[in-house]
């Protein structure tokens, strides 16, 4: 604790906790698998006829603490023992397959398997690792270096300067899915996308995937585009895709998921026929999207709902367009990193135009303070600022009740 000083002691204390628990679960399947193996060895044995089959299987297990070695020594006596004791060649060359078997199946599939599952290292890290140690430290680095390894994975966890090991050596996915989703667009694989999202949507409802996965994939996609970092093909290509996608999802509805108008019977026959909910891009194509995806959970909610599309119109053109009710909600979506200057002038515009009527403003993926950010849009705030679809549908909801009340 000296040597990180006092203000690295509570990282210190969770680095050394982490690594004491991997070891100690990588020891109990060490003595789990060891304990199998003697136990197969030893049946095997018995099976085949060698004298005291039970004696050469606690070797076997015992000698299986010095890996891939071990096993070798261990199996070297029954053999020898089975050709002095038998006159047949049978018997040794059974109890070498029996060796050969086990040794290829265990040590190459279940161990990296377990270990890996319990310590946090990739199955093909721990045995780069074995070699690696054993190059460095020979018969010492072979026998210790899955603890070694272990606390190198540590030590990239929590120290921000060594992440890149953590990220090469553990067992954790790299990217997530709205990072793969968005990885595949850019290289214009539109079935490998298809496949994630179908996938996601096996376990997760809808408004899930749009936000967890489709937005930030679009936000990603924001951020490159800013920095100018993605060509006017890939960028064609990402948008048109997700389209696609949202058009095909647009008849999704899981098995377990409540029917559309039981989530929005409570407030009458007669309130979902009036009240209108119109979805408006604050700026540009993903803005767009988004208002697209919004739109359809609203839609499947039980609500009427309309994305208005950009088609090169300014703000003030497409509010031109809008044919005013009473009972209507607008909803502004606007997808970050620049979405609040863009937010703040349609809303300023909305309020001249339609100065009653309920507003909403969705800043998606926004992980800041609504209040705050509500504060930047001064005298024409909106009724409510929301970060996520699934927020909306609720907020909407309450927008719409208390409207009617």
């Amino acid at each position: 604790f000296r040597l990180v000083g006092l203000g690295q002691i509570n990282i210190m204390t969770q680095a050394l906790d982490d690594a004491a628990q991997r070891v100690s679960r990588y020891l109990l399947m060490q003595v789990l698998v060891n304990a199998g193996f003697g136990s197969l060895f030893g049946f095997g044995l018995y099976c085949i006829g060698v004298p005291n089959p039970a004696l050469w299987g606690v070797v076997a297990g015992l000698l299986r603490i010095v890996p891939y070695v071990g096993t070798m020594v261990a199996a070297a006596l029954p053999i020898a023992l089975s050709l002095a004791a038998f006159d047949s060649w049978v018997p040794p060359l059974l109890v070498f397959l029996l060796f050969a078997c086990l040794e290829l199946i265990i040590p190459n599939f279940v161990e990296p398997w377990l270990y890996g599952a319990n310590t946090g290292i990739s199955s093909l890290a721990l045995l780069v690792a074995a070699v690696f140690w054993t190059v460095l430290w020979g018969p010492a680095g072979l026998i210790l270096s899955t603890p070694l390894t272990v606390c190198v994975v540590v030590l990239g966890r929590y120290v921000p300067q060594l992440s890149f090991l953590h990220t090469l050596l553990g067992d954790e996915v790299v990217l997530g899915a709205e990072a793969q989703v968005y990885q595949r667009l850019l290289a214009m694989d539109q079935p490998e996308a298809h496949a994630i999202v179908d996938r996601f949507l096996k376990e997760k409802l809808l408004v899930e995937l749009y936000d967890s996965v489709l937005i930030p994939a679009l936000s990603l996609a924001e951020q490159d585009r800013h920095k100018g970092a993605i060509d006017t093909a890939r960028e064609e290509f990402l948008f048109l895709s997700i389209n696609e996608m949202i058009t095909e999802l647009s008849e999704y509805q899981l098995a377990h998921d409540s029917p559309p108008a039981e989530d929005a019977a409570e407030s009458g026959p007669a309130e979902r026929l009036s009240a209108r909910i119109l979805c408006l891009p604050a700026n540009d194509r993903a803005d767009e999207v988004t208002a697209a995806m919004l739109a359809q959970v609203l839609e499947q909610a039980g609500h009427s709902a309309l994305s208005l599309p950009l088609a090169h119109a300014s703000p003030a053109e497409l509010l031109a367009l809008i044919e005013k009710r009473q009972d209507d909600v607008i909803c502004i979506s606007a997808l970050p990193p620049f979405a609040f200057p863009p937010a703040r002038t349609m809303c300023k515009l909305i309020r001249q135009r339609f100065p009653r009527l309920k507003l909403v403003v969705g800043v998606w993926g926004f992980s800041g303070d609504t209040e705050k950010a509500k504060a930047r849009f001064e005298r024409t705030q909106p009724d409510r600022l929301l970060t996520s679809l699934a927020q909306a549908v609720e907020e909407i909801q309450e927008l719409i009740r208390s409207k009617v009340s």
